[in-house]
């Protein structure tokens, strides 16, 4: 079933059902008192259920099974691994338009004749019926304008007043194009002569069957749309013709994202590449695991066309997985030059019904979904005989997923991925993981290094900025020191383009009163609402809550309210006044909000119609731009400084991949970094790009503290609205698993950010030393859960178990 319920359930079936019936084809089923789910068949069998009386399956809505097998071998290892239910994996596995959900439809009851003993809102709803023969209970939610609207249909039904049934609906409806042909009684010679005659008057009509005529000479079928256009009518013309039974309208189902392309010979690769690739084939031969530590612009993407090409050749599909949907934008256009129409994409910003398609070419195995390039929820297409992944961009915390469960890491639910299907898997950065990087070491993945830039660019020079120093010495404005403003003219008169981060969005992330020091926090959550200057409103970035920035301040009335701290809008504003010539883009969350956000800015900033970009994160991420010679980064000192055992190695990664944007093509670029702290000894790291001191440096502090690669990590937070409820809950779950795993818990703590949308939440993290057995460790800790859920107090609170929560 579609829901989180750990257990899976037995239906009845018939004789000819169960001949019919395959693993992996969904059912309609009900459950509880009057809900429909879609479930999915997981086995067919003979036993009875000795609790319950199985209930009859409601009907079978699938003629081929829509999972296979190796999905739900891959499935329930995402289940055991994360401590998730099956049901949770479904539901994230499959789009939404699979999960068919009930609809109550309401029906009036004919022979009910006494209106006066309903009260108000029942009267109503029985109004709407004398209009319309049914409604849903969507429709009458809308009519009451209430969210609650089951009780008053239960007391319409004690009433007599309505009857109510249960229907399934599909949701996912495929997209048909409208198609001409001439109609049969005109297949000769003759009594086309006579139509043209007949249609003498009508010129219009006449010009829509010559228009079709000279379209038809090419021999395709004839779109409506395209006849339009071509005889240059209207479409009631083309209808007038079809009543007279001259056409007739057909419809082809198609798909909704088509990728054009013609297949290009793939680039030549260098001796560095080339040898690159010829040791990643012989690691193939012993390791399924291969990690391809190369520098930023070394030419990755190169070496994975290459490989792809030759699972290609063998026949099987490949699956390539992208961190952000930033990149997916960048990274098509590029492989569609080689393999055309070889490629779907499959990612959230699709509309559900592109989705299923994909889904559907995926697991037909059609030509056209021969390479997936997708973010991380691809890993569940239903693929059936995969050759290889690659994920890249490999260090990335994207791939991990948070909320909603199942909080499974893609990169470690494909390597199991590959394992199943006896593929191989590439995974690739310019700044690993360090817990890829140790298994590599541990010879438990195969390692292939390529150090050299493609086109033997060199990597960019890196200057740290004291900017403790610039303020004594008042050489900064606003934001920037003279020294990066030199550096931006000399890159503008140059005609060359500027990347500017900062990991912050909106204008300021704090607005603070002068007089009393007070500034405005979210009512929901825990945290000072951040200052938006162009909406001229103060917003939430936990739980969106908004309003307009005030003129005083709430506590002390007086209106000297001061913004501390920047973010990327703050920047945007100081750019275009310093470089009022200039045109300045910016990239995060705000501006990338719909389908084509992505496109439109990247495309503008390829196009060189944007010469300074500021943008957050997703920046930093594997996108290439020939003109970039600078980079900027404003603000390294709140990476370093972030309570988390990571922070440091994330700063590191962040900053090189955000570095190895600038200089990819013909000289060298230029990264300047303001700090506070330069002599830090990952900024240090940083200026001379060494990831393996910093490998060692951070290896050690793990080792050390114990932390992962060397021990597991399990993490266990609990929510509810009440704080007390959630204290004694923690406290209590505390000393359960305190008893039973010793020193290794740590906890309970409140997060930097205790309380978000009105739910206080507190943190227990448990340690598993190298020598445990994680599987054990799992059975026990279920088993205090299970107690705890059992506690009437604790029932209402969340409970969310989170397995390497990093």
């Amino acid at each position: 079933m579609p829901i989180p319920i750990q257990k899976t359930f037995t239906y009845s079936i018939t004789e000819d059902e169960a001949i019919f019936l395959q693993k992996g084809m969904r059912v309609a089923v009900s459950f509880g008192k009057s809900k429909m789910y879609s479930a999915l068949v997981l086995n067919i069998h003979q036993t009875k259920p000795t609790l319950y009386e199985a209930k009859e399956i409601h009907q079978i809505l699938d003629e081929v099974p829509l999972v296979n097998e190796l999905q739900l071998q891959h499935w329930q290892w995402i289940a055991n691994y994360y401590m998730c239910s099956l049901g949770d994996v479904y539901r994230a596995a499959l789009p939404s338009a699979f999960l068919l959900e009930s609809e109550t439809i309401i029906n009036k009851n004919e022979a009910f004749t006494e209106e006066d003993i309903l009260a108000d809102d029942e009267f109503l709803i029985f109004e709407a019926l004398q209009h319309q023969s049914q409604l849903t209970i969507h429709q009458v939610a809308a009519i009451l304008g209430k969210k609650k609207v089951m009780p008053i249909v239960n007391s319409l039904i004690k009433k007599t007043a309505i009857t109510i049934k249960e229907e399934i609906y599909e949701q996912y409806k495929p997209k048909l194009v409208k198609y001409v042909r001439l109609h049969s009684n005109y297949s000769s010679d003759d009594s086309l002569g006579n139509l043209l005659e007949e249609l003498s008057r009508a010129k219009k009509q006449r010009e829509a069957v010559l228009g079709f005529f000279q379209l038809s000479a090419s021999k395709k079928p004839i779109k409506a749309k395209e006849l339009e256009e071509k005889a240059n009518v209207s479409s009631s013309i083309i209808k007038s013709l079809v009543d007279k039974n001259i056409f007739e309208f057909y419809h082809i189902q198609t798909d909704r994202i088509q990728f054009k392309g013609d297949t290009n010979d793939l680039k030549k690769l260098n001796e560095f590449q080339e040898k690159a690739l010829s040791e990643i084939k012989e690691t193939f031969t012993e390791k399924d695991v291969t990690l391809l530590h190369g520098i930023t612009s070394s030419g990755k993407t190169e070496v994975y066309t290459k490989l792809i090409q030759e699972v290609l050749d063998q026949g099987k599909q490949v699956l390539f997985l992208l961190p952000e949907i930033a990149l997916t934008t960048q990274i098509i256009t590029r492989l569609q030059f080689y393999f055309g129409e070889q490629i779907s994409v499959f990612h959230s910003k699709y509309s559900m019904n592109e989705r299923v398609e994909v889904w559907n070419n995926v697991l037909e195995n059609k030509p056209k979904a021969r390479i997936i390039l997708g973010a991380r929820s691809s890993i569940f297409l239903p693929f059936s005989n995969l050759g290889l992944i690659v994920v890249d961009e490999e260090h990335e915390t994207s791939y991990k997923q948070f909320e909603p469960s199942p909080r499974y890491n893609a990169r470690d639910a494909a390597i199991v991925l590959a394992k199943i299907h006896a593929a191989k898997i590439l995974l690739g950065s310019a700044t690993p993981s360090l817990e890829s990087y140790f298994n590599a070491q541990q010879k438990k993945y195969g390692f292939v290094a390529l150090n050299r830039r493609h086109g033997n660019v060199q990597l960019p020079k890196i200057e740290l900025i004291n900017v403790k120093e610039k303020q004594r010495k008042k050489e900064i404005k606003g934001h920037f020191s003279d020294r990066l403003l030199k550096l931006i003219q000399e890159a503008l008169d140059l005609k060359e383009q500027v990347i500017l981060f900062q990991n912050r969005r909106g204008f300021s992330p704090v607005v603070e009163c002068k007089t009393c020091g007070v500034s405005p926090q979210c009512p929901n959550c825990d945290v000072s609402l951040t200052y938006h200057k162009f909406r001229n409103e103060l917003r939430c970035h936990y739980c969106n809550y908004q309003r307009s920035m005030p003129n005083s301040c709430g506590a002390c009335g007086s209106n000297t309210l001061d913004n501390k701290g920047f973010g990327t809008e703050q920047i945007e504003l100081e750019l275009t006044q310093l470089f009022p010539d200039h045109k300045i883009g910016r990239m995060d969350l705000d501006t990338t909000r719909g389908k084509y956000g992505y496109q439109k800015i990247i495309g503008a900033f390829e196009a060189r119609e944007i010469d300074v970009l500021v943008g957050t994160q997703m920046l930093s991420k594997g996108l290439d731009f020939d003109n970039v010679t600078l980079v900027g980064i404003l603000n390294a000192d709140s990476m370093l400084n972030f309570p988390d055992f990571r922070a440091h190695e994330r700063a590191y990664d962040m900053m090189v991949q955000v570095s190895g944007r600038a200089g990819r093509s013909k000289k060298q670029g230029n990264v300047a970094i303001q700090t506070y702290n330069p002599f830090h000894q990952i900024l240090q790291q940083v200026s001379t790009t060494n990831y393996a001191e910093m490998y060692k440096e951070q290896l050690q502090e793990r080792w050390q503290y114990k932390y992962p690669p060397y021990y597991r990590l399990i993490k266990i937070t609990l929510k509810h609205k009440d704080y007390n409820k959630v204290d004694t809950g923690v406290n209590w779950l505390f000393k359960a698993l305190y008893s039973s795993f010793g020193e290794h818990v740590l906890g309970p703590t409140a997060p930097a950010v205790s309380r978000i949308r009105n739910q206080y939440i507190k943190n227990i993290v448990i340690k598993i030393p190298p020598k445990q057995s994680l599987a054990s460790t799992k059975k026990q800790l279920k088993k205090i859960k299970d107690t705890f859920e059992a506690v009437k107090d604790f029932r209402p609170i969340r409970f969310i178990t989170d397995v390497d929560a990093y």
